[in-house]
Protein backbone atom coordinates (compact mmCIF):
# COMPACT_ATOMS: atom_id res chain seq x y z
CA UNK A 1 0.00 0.00 0.00
CA UNK A 2 2.92 2.13 1.32
CA UNK A 3 4.80 1.43 -2.28
CA UNK A 4 1.89 2.06 -4.37
CA UNK A 5 1.14 5.57 -2.67
CA UNK A 6 4.71 6.17 -3.37
CA UNK A 7 5.14 5.44 -6.91
CA UNK A 8 2.07 7.05 -7.41
CA UNK A 9 3.58 10.53 -5.98
CA UNK A 10 6.44 9.70 -7.83
CA UNK A 11 4.53 9.84 -11.34
CA UNK A 12 2.98 13.14 -10.61
CA UNK A 13 5.67 14.64 -9.99
CA UNK A 14 7.47 13.50 -12.69
CA UNK A 15 4.64 14.40 -15.14
CA UNK A 16 4.67 17.75 -13.29
CA UNK A 17 8.19 18.32 -13.81
CA UNK A 18 7.87 16.76 -17.61
CA UNK A 19 5.33 19.63 -18.25
CA UNK A 20 7.48 22.72 -16.24
CA UNK A 21 10.10 21.50 -18.63
CA UNK A 22 8.44 21.24 -21.77
CA UNK A 23 7.25 24.61 -20.99
CA UNK A 24 10.16 26.49 -19.90
CA UNK A 25 12.50 25.43 -23.13
CA UNK A 26 10.01 24.49 -25.39
CA UNK A 27 9.34 27.76 -26.68
CA UNK A 28 13.94 28.11 -26.18
CA UNK A 29 13.99 25.44 -28.73
CA UNK A 30 11.73 26.49 -31.43
CA UNK A 31 13.43 29.89 -31.38
CA UNK A 32 16.64 27.72 -31.98
CA UNK A 33 15.62 25.87 -34.74
CA UNK A 34 13.85 29.03 -36.41
CA UNK A 35 17.06 30.34 -36.39
CA UNK A 36 18.81 27.99 -38.75
CA UNK A 37 16.23 29.21 -41.48
CA UNK A 38 17.60 28.77 -44.81
CA UNK A 39 18.10 32.93 -46.94
CA UNK A 40 14.57 32.39 -47.93
CA UNK A 41 13.21 31.15 -44.51
CA UNK A 42 10.38 33.11 -42.66
CA UNK A 43 9.62 33.34 -38.99
CA UNK A 44 7.48 30.50 -38.48
CA UNK A 45 7.71 26.79 -39.40
CA UNK A 46 7.98 24.96 -41.67
CA UNK A 47 12.10 25.52 -42.49
CA UNK A 48 12.51 26.81 -45.56
CA UNK A 49 15.97 24.90 -45.65
CA UNK A 50 18.53 25.31 -43.46
CA UNK A 51 21.80 27.83 -43.22
CA UNK A 52 23.72 29.73 -40.66
CA UNK A 53 23.09 32.43 -43.03
CA UNK A 54 20.73 34.60 -40.75
CA UNK A 55 23.85 34.39 -37.76
CA UNK A 56 26.09 35.83 -40.47
CA UNK A 57 23.70 38.19 -40.90
CA UNK A 58 23.80 39.87 -37.50
CA UNK A 59 27.59 40.40 -38.54
CA UNK A 60 26.33 42.70 -41.08
CA UNK A 61 25.09 46.55 -41.08
CA UNK A 62 21.48 46.08 -40.26
CA UNK A 63 18.60 48.45 -41.43
CA UNK A 64 17.32 48.38 -38.06
CA UNK A 65 18.85 47.37 -34.55
CA UNK A 66 22.18 47.96 -33.16
CA UNK A 67 23.55 44.61 -32.13
CA UNK A 68 26.90 45.12 -31.65
CA UNK A 69 26.55 48.71 -29.32
CA UNK A 70 23.45 47.04 -27.92
CA UNK A 71 25.49 43.73 -26.87
CA UNK A 72 28.52 46.24 -25.48
CA UNK A 73 26.39 48.17 -23.30
CA UNK A 74 24.41 45.38 -21.95
CA UNK A 75 28.18 43.49 -21.00
CA UNK A 76 29.55 46.58 -19.65
CA UNK A 77 26.53 47.58 -17.22
CA UNK A 78 26.16 44.23 -16.31
CA UNK A 79 30.12 43.40 -15.51
CA UNK A 80 29.72 47.39 -13.49
CA UNK A 81 26.40 46.29 -11.43
CA UNK A 82 28.45 43.01 -10.96
CA UNK A 83 31.35 44.45 -9.49
CA UNK A 84 29.44 46.86 -7.01
CA UNK A 85 26.94 43.99 -5.93
CA UNK A 86 29.46 41.88 -5.15
CA UNK A 87 31.63 44.71 -2.51
CA UNK A 88 28.54 46.07 -1.11
CA UNK A 89 27.02 42.91 0.01
CA UNK A 90 30.58 41.64 0.97
CA UNK A 91 30.46 44.63 3.06
CA UNK A 92 26.98 44.20 4.15
CA UNK A 93 27.38 40.67 5.15
CA UNK A 94 30.38 41.63 7.24
CA UNK A 95 28.58 44.78 8.85
CA UNK A 96 25.46 42.74 9.86
CA UNK A 97 27.62 40.26 11.43
CA UNK A 98 26.98 42.69 14.66
CA UNK A 99 23.87 44.63 15.63
CA UNK A 100 23.97 48.27 15.56
CA UNK A 101 21.72 51.29 15.99
CA UNK A 102 19.21 51.31 12.78
CA UNK A 103 19.92 47.82 11.51
CA UNK A 104 16.55 46.13 11.36
CA UNK A 105 15.71 49.56 9.78
CA UNK A 106 18.51 49.74 7.43
CA UNK A 107 18.23 45.57 6.58
CA UNK A 108 14.22 46.51 5.37
CA UNK A 109 14.96 49.58 3.18
CA UNK A 110 17.69 47.88 1.61
CA UNK A 111 15.19 44.66 0.33
CA UNK A 112 11.96 46.96 -0.12
CA UNK A 113 12.55 47.41 -3.69
CA UNK A 114 11.92 43.47 -4.27
CA UNK A 115 8.52 44.29 -3.31
CA UNK A 116 8.05 47.72 -5.75
CA UNK A 117 6.98 46.40 -9.03
CA UNK A 118 10.24 47.41 -11.39
CA UNK A 119 8.63 49.56 -14.18
CA UNK A 120 7.47 51.90 -11.09
CA UNK A 121 11.25 51.70 -9.86
CA UNK A 122 12.27 52.36 -13.60
CA UNK A 123 9.73 55.54 -13.94
CA UNK A 124 10.23 57.07 -10.74
CA UNK A 125 14.05 56.76 -11.36
CA UNK A 126 13.63 58.42 -15.00
CA UNK A 127 11.09 61.12 -13.47
CA UNK A 128 13.27 61.86 -11.41
CA UNK A 129 16.39 62.20 -13.63
CA UNK A 130 14.07 64.96 -15.69
CA UNK A 131 13.40 66.75 -12.92
CA UNK A 132 16.92 67.51 -11.98
CA UNK A 133 17.42 68.35 -15.44
CA UNK A 134 19.58 65.48 -16.36
CA UNK A 135 19.86 63.44 -18.95
CA UNK A 136 18.90 59.65 -18.52
CA UNK A 137 21.64 57.02 -19.45
CA UNK A 138 22.35 53.25 -19.47
CA UNK A 139 25.50 53.95 -17.11
CA UNK A 140 23.94 56.31 -14.58
CA UNK A 141 20.44 55.74 -14.38
CA UNK A 142 19.98 52.29 -15.52
CA UNK A 143 22.97 51.47 -13.33
CA UNK A 144 21.32 52.54 -10.34
CA UNK A 145 18.16 51.15 -11.15
CA UNK A 146 19.26 47.92 -11.54
CA UNK A 147 21.28 47.86 -7.94
CA UNK A 148 18.03 48.41 -6.71
CA UNK A 149 17.02 44.58 -7.97
CA UNK A 150 20.69 43.27 -7.32
CA UNK A 151 21.90 44.24 -4.34
CA UNK A 152 18.80 42.60 -2.35
CA UNK A 153 19.65 39.63 -3.42
CA UNK A 154 23.16 39.85 -2.91
CA UNK A 155 22.91 40.85 0.39
CA UNK A 156 20.19 38.41 1.04
CA UNK A 157 22.89 35.62 0.36
CA UNK A 158 25.91 37.07 2.00
CA UNK A 159 23.39 37.49 5.33
CA UNK A 160 22.70 33.25 4.61
CA UNK A 161 26.15 32.97 4.29
CA UNK A 162 27.68 35.02 7.32
CA UNK A 163 24.70 32.96 9.28
CA UNK A 164 26.38 29.69 8.50
CA UNK A 165 29.67 31.10 9.50
CA UNK A 166 31.63 29.72 12.12
CA UNK A 167 33.73 32.42 13.98
CA UNK A 168 36.06 29.87 15.43
CA UNK A 169 37.96 29.80 12.62
CA UNK A 170 38.86 33.80 13.29
CA UNK A 171 39.76 33.29 17.27
CA UNK A 172 42.23 30.41 15.49
CA UNK A 173 44.01 32.99 13.13
CA UNK A 174 44.14 35.81 16.10
CA UNK A 175 45.56 33.37 18.52
CA UNK A 176 48.04 32.44 16.16
CA UNK A 177 49.14 36.30 15.59
CA UNK A 178 47.20 37.07 12.59
CA UNK A 179 45.73 40.81 11.95
CA UNK A 180 41.91 41.71 11.58
CA UNK A 181 43.03 42.05 7.72
CA UNK A 182 44.93 38.94 7.52
CA UNK A 183 42.27 36.75 9.32
CA UNK A 184 40.26 38.00 6.19
CA UNK A 185 42.29 37.99 3.70
CA UNK A 186 43.36 34.24 4.35
CA UNK A 187 40.54 32.81 6.40
CA UNK A 188 36.97 33.99 6.23
CA UNK A 189 37.57 35.10 2.29
CA UNK A 190 39.20 31.83 1.03
CA UNK A 191 35.97 30.26 2.72
CA UNK A 192 33.11 32.69 1.06
CA UNK A 193 34.65 32.52 -2.47
CA UNK A 194 32.58 30.44 -3.70
CA UNK A 195 29.59 32.35 -2.63
CA UNK A 196 30.59 35.95 -3.87
CA UNK A 197 31.05 34.01 -6.93
CA UNK A 198 27.55 33.30 -6.99
CA UNK A 199 26.68 36.65 -5.58
CA UNK A 200 28.59 38.20 -9.08
CA UNK A 201 27.15 35.83 -11.26
CA UNK A 202 23.79 36.85 -9.52
CA UNK A 203 24.19 40.15 -10.29
CA UNK A 204 25.32 39.96 -13.88
CA UNK A 205 22.76 37.86 -15.06
CA UNK A 206 19.81 39.74 -13.45
CA UNK A 207 21.26 42.83 -15.10
CA UNK A 208 22.18 41.19 -18.10
CA UNK A 209 18.54 40.73 -18.99
CA UNK A 210 16.77 43.35 -17.11
CA UNK A 211 13.90 44.95 -19.41
CA UNK A 212 11.34 46.71 -16.73
CA UNK A 213 14.12 48.55 -14.42
CA UNK A 214 15.88 49.76 -17.88
CA UNK A 215 12.70 50.88 -19.71
CA UNK A 216 12.53 54.30 -18.84
CA UNK A 217 16.06 55.04 -17.31
CA UNK A 218 18.33 53.87 -20.55
CA UNK A 219 17.62 56.99 -22.08
CA UNK A 220 18.76 57.17 -25.92
CA UNK A 221 20.81 54.17 -26.26
CA UNK A 222 19.16 51.25 -25.82
CA UNK A 223 20.62 47.65 -23.76
CA UNK A 224 20.03 44.33 -25.45
CA UNK A 225 16.91 43.45 -24.02
CA UNK A 226 15.42 46.87 -25.19
CA UNK A 227 17.04 46.39 -28.33
CA UNK A 228 15.68 42.74 -28.91
CA UNK A 229 12.15 44.47 -27.96
CA UNK A 230 12.27 47.05 -30.14
CA UNK A 231 13.24 44.59 -33.24
CA UNK A 232 9.91 42.62 -32.57
CA UNK A 233 8.04 45.54 -33.79
CA UNK A 234 10.08 45.88 -37.08
CA UNK A 235 12.45 42.66 -37.95
CA UNK A 236 10.72 40.71 -40.19
CA UNK A 237 13.16 38.16 -40.86
CA UNK A 238 14.81 35.18 -38.79
CA UNK A 239 17.62 37.40 -37.43
CA UNK A 240 15.72 38.33 -34.04
CA UNK A 241 15.89 34.42 -33.54
CA UNK A 242 19.57 34.31 -34.34
CA UNK A 243 20.33 37.10 -32.01
CA UNK A 244 18.56 35.27 -29.07
CA UNK A 245 20.49 32.21 -29.88
CA UNK A 246 23.41 33.97 -29.46
CA UNK A 247 22.74 35.90 -26.38
CA UNK A 248 21.31 32.78 -24.54
CA UNK A 249 24.42 30.66 -25.52
CA UNK A 250 26.82 33.49 -24.25
CA UNK A 251 24.84 33.60 -21.02
CA UNK A 252 24.69 29.61 -20.57
CA UNK A 253 28.70 30.16 -21.29
CA UNK A 254 28.64 32.45 -18.43
CA UNK A 255 27.14 30.72 -15.91
CA UNK A 256 29.40 27.40 -17.06
CA UNK A 257 32.23 29.19 -16.89
CA UNK A 258 31.18 30.72 -13.49
CA UNK A 259 30.07 27.59 -11.93
CA UNK A 260 33.47 25.37 -13.41
CA UNK A 261 35.52 27.95 -11.73
CA UNK A 262 33.32 27.30 -8.54
CA UNK A 263 34.38 23.74 -8.80
CA UNK A 264 37.98 24.70 -9.02
CA UNK A 265 38.29 26.36 -5.97
CA UNK A 266 36.63 23.98 -3.77
CA UNK A 267 39.20 21.36 -4.94
CA UNK A 268 41.88 24.02 -4.60
CA UNK A 269 40.74 24.64 -0.99
CA UNK A 270 40.07 20.52 -0.12
CA UNK A 271 43.59 20.05 -1.00
CA UNK A 272 44.48 22.62 0.66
Amino acid sequence: MYREKRSREFYILAIFFSVFVLFLYGPLSAILILSFQGPNGGLTFPLNGTSLHWFANLLETQAVGDFGGSFRRSLALGLMVMAVTVIVSLLAGLAFRRRFIGSTALFYLAVASLVVPSIIISLGIGVLFQQFGLQPSWYTSAFGAHLTWTLPFGVLIMFAVFNRFSPAYEEAARDLGATSWQTFRHVVLPMIAPSLIGVGLFGFTLSYDEFARTLMTAGTFNTLPLEIYGMTTNVTTPVLYALGTVTTLFSLLVIAGTLGFIVHLNRRRTRA
